[in-house]
């Protein structure tokens, strides 16, 4: 239901009591200026927004994406290539610099 402020005020009790069934809406002048809510649809508001605002964790992220592999068939997680040696330069110039077993 709508009231406007001089309504919801006189008739405040029962601006209350109707807002524990629906949101009661209050206007200045056709423009909406407040809304009266439940207690209950208050707190859950609260923790939306909380939530909405706290950073996530790792751990939080690391859950999501399980979650998608899982939906995506991936129960196991992604199937990687097996490990290989790749050729690496800095390991190559110092084998030829300072050769393994040279001088011994």
């Amino acid at each position: 239901m709508d009231w406007n402020i001089a309504e919801a005020k006189q008739r405040f009790s029962e601006v209350v009591k109707f807002a524990v069934q629906e949101p009661q809406m209050i206007y200045n002048r056709s423009q909406p200026v407040a809304a009266l809510i439940a207690a209950e649809e208050f707190a859950h508001y609260q923790a939306w927004k909380a939530e909405q605002t706290r950073p996530r964790s790792m751990a939080e992220e690391f859950a999501e994406l399980r979650k998608l592999l899982i939906d995506a068939g991936c129960e196991d997680g992604l199937e990687l290539p097996p490990r290989t040696t790749r050729p690496n330069a800095f390991d190559e110039m110092l084998e030829q610099e300072y050769p393994t077993g040279a001088g011994q």
